[in-house]
């Protein structure tokens, strides 16, 4: 009896070499989604349950299909029995791809946010493609996007391929092969009885596809919990019967603005690297603003988010409930929960938003903020250049709202502001320019210092940090550049960071204060507010009241309302 395979030797070698490539990729892929999650590639020395189970029953399924009547030859071998094993090999590959998937993701959300990815909160993905591709340019960015939707495509392919050609090859050898199988099982189901009693918390035989599934089907449960709790903190709302006028009556006749400054973190003052510049800025803000007039008192909030998601921030300020995912944010712009900007509209303010970031029609703004203008990219008379993410420069964005709200408002305005220069990826920076020459922003054409790409920047996380600490000077000096241009008696600013920037920059387990300071000339607005126990300032020191951000909203109606 010949040795040599069918075919000859060539057709022997590539058998066994498809066989071996096929029984790495099912060890292999299965236990990916462990590594991508614990961060070790010890994972990977484990036994993948996943790819023994699928093995066991594609090894019970019928070899042919079924005679269809006694006597009857069987179908051939893409008859039934043949193609319940491809639905089943492609149902495996699938599943352990799209754990791959969600193991990425997850493990990006709490590299960049500090959180977990909740399956309900895809329509964020959409968020972060539009910072990568503001990071490395739209073309790179959507090359990225088609390549990762091939090598899913591959994956998934692969794996079915792999599934079926084990599964031929333990069939065509059925005394070994069943032996073999046999065998594995056998350690597997060994395994999984040692490890509880030896207390291995990280047993050899592991599911981890099953476990990222598992876990995103366990945080999505726990995100539909949490909407019945959202609901209920909703209704529960100390101010939903208030008269709104009523709310706010220390700040009639006020322009009252609210200046979100995007990433602006506690590390921005207190690390070393960072605070240097930082500080100097304030300094030398503080001394300009006292010379006319200007007080000013801070503290710090904690943010609901972190390195990202700022309008999970913008909310929680403006509800008073904390909203720290897409989940309960999206229940609660659907509901008449009562907001600050809400409440100054009812009040006879004309109420303001400005979000340089936007592009497209923001319907929440209108339906549940209820601000009477919007301001996006799309309205504002810019013709400069687009700074990476941040489309218009923030000292662009301060004097058209100086010149086209505040200057013709015949009624007091409040405003919220959402600033972006200092957004992810921090790079490349504007310049500070002189402000009688802002202009439609020409004038930042070809400014070269600091116009580093931000794919150089990101070389090297010192570089990152120290750009990040740059975009936030820029983004205190324009504020400033604003307040001393606009020097108006009744203009009370509260200016605010959204969150902490990424990891790359605060750090591994970061704390999530940020900076609040509230800006006035009268000095009516400080007695207000005289029992919070501010620090005088532009910088909250160590000892400065910390609130957590969704307390806010209340304490600001209760100081500053008839009864305040």
């Amino acid at each position: 009896m010949s040795l040599v395979p069918p075919g000859g030797p060539t057709r022997g070698w590539r058998t066994r070499v498809g066989i071996a490539a096929s029984v790495a990729l099912l060890v292999v892929l299965p236990l990916v989604p462990g590594v991508v999650t614990s961060g070790s590639p010890l994972a990977f020395a484990r036994l993948p349950v996943e790819s023994i189970v699928v093995l066991l029953v594609l090894a019970l399924l019928p070899s042919a299909s079924p005679r269809l009547l006694p006597g009857a030859p069987a179908r051939g071998s893409r008859g039934v029995w043949a193609w319940v094993r491809v639905v089943l090999a492609t149902a495996f590959g699938l599943f352990v791809c799209l754990a791959i998937v969600l193991a990425g993701i997850d493990a990006g959300y709490e590299a960049a946010l500090g959180i977990h990815f909740v399956p309900l909160d895809w329509p964020q993905l959409g968020d972060a493609y539009g910072v990568v591709a503001a990071s490395i340019g739209a073309a790179p960015a959507a090359a990225v996007a088609v390549a990762i939707v091939v090598v899913v495509g591959a994956v998934s392919a692969g794996l079915a391929w792999a599934a079926l050609r084990v599964d031929t090859a333990l069939r065509r050898h059925a005394g070994r092969g069943r032996a073999a199988l046999a065998a594995v099982t056998a350690a597997w189901i060994a395994i999984a009885a040692v490890a509880p009693p030896l207390g291995l918390a990280d047993p050899p035989a592991a599911a981890a596809s099953t476990g990222a599934l598992g876990s995103a089907v366990s945080r999505t449960v726990t995100a539909l919990h949490t909407r019945e709790l959202v609901a209920r903190a909703i209704a529960d709302d100390p101010f939903a019967d208030a008269d709104e006028a009523q709310l706010l009556t220390a700040l009639r006749g006020k322009h009252v603005v609210f200046a979100f400054i995007e990433s602006y973190g506690r590390v921005a003052l207190e690390d070393e690297g960072i605070s240097v510049g930082v500080d100097e800025v304030l300094h030398r803000g503080q001394e300009a603003l006292a010379a006319r007039g200007y007080s000013a008192q801070s503290a710090w909030l904690t943010s609901p988010t972190y390195g990202g998601a700022s309008w999970l921030a913008h909310a929680t300020l403006q509800t008073g409930i904390w909203i720290d995912s897409q989940t309960v944010y999206s229940e609660v712009v659907r509901s008449d929960r009562l907001t600050l900007s809400a409440a100054f509209r009812a009040a006879g303010w004309r109420t303001v938003s400005d979000v340089p970031s936007n592009t497209q029609d923001w319907s929440v703004g209108r339906d549940f903020y209820r601000f009477d203008t919007m301001l996006d990219a799309t309205n504002v008379g810019y013709r400069g250049p687009s700074f990476g993410y941040a489309r218009i420069p923030d000292q662009y964005t301060w004097k058209h709202f100086a010149d086209h709200e505040l200057a013709d408002s015949s009624r007091p305005v409040m405003a919220e502001i959402d600033l972006v220069s200092s957004h992810t990826p921090w790079a490349p920076l504007p310049e500070l320019v002189p402000w009688s020459r802002i202009g439609d922003g020409s004038v930042y054409d070809g400014q070269p210092e600091r116009s580093r790409p931000a794919s150089a920047v990101w070389e090297d996380p010192q570089t990152v940090q120290r750009f990040y600490g740059l975009s936030i000077e820029y983004a205190l000096g324009s504020m400033f550049s604003f307040l001393e241009n606009v020097d108006d008696p009744d203009l009370v600013l509260i200016a605010l960071g959204d969150h902490q920037p990424a990891a790359i920059v605060s750090g591994e387990d970061a704390a999530r204060e940020v900076p609040i300071t509230i800006i006035a000339k009268d000095p009516a607005v400080f007695a207000a507010i005289a029992g919070w126990e501010w620090e005088p300032g532009l910088r909250p020191g160590v000892a400065s009241p910390t609130w957590r951000m969704d307390a806010f909203r209340d304490r600001f109606f209760t100081a500053f309302g008839e009864d305040g």
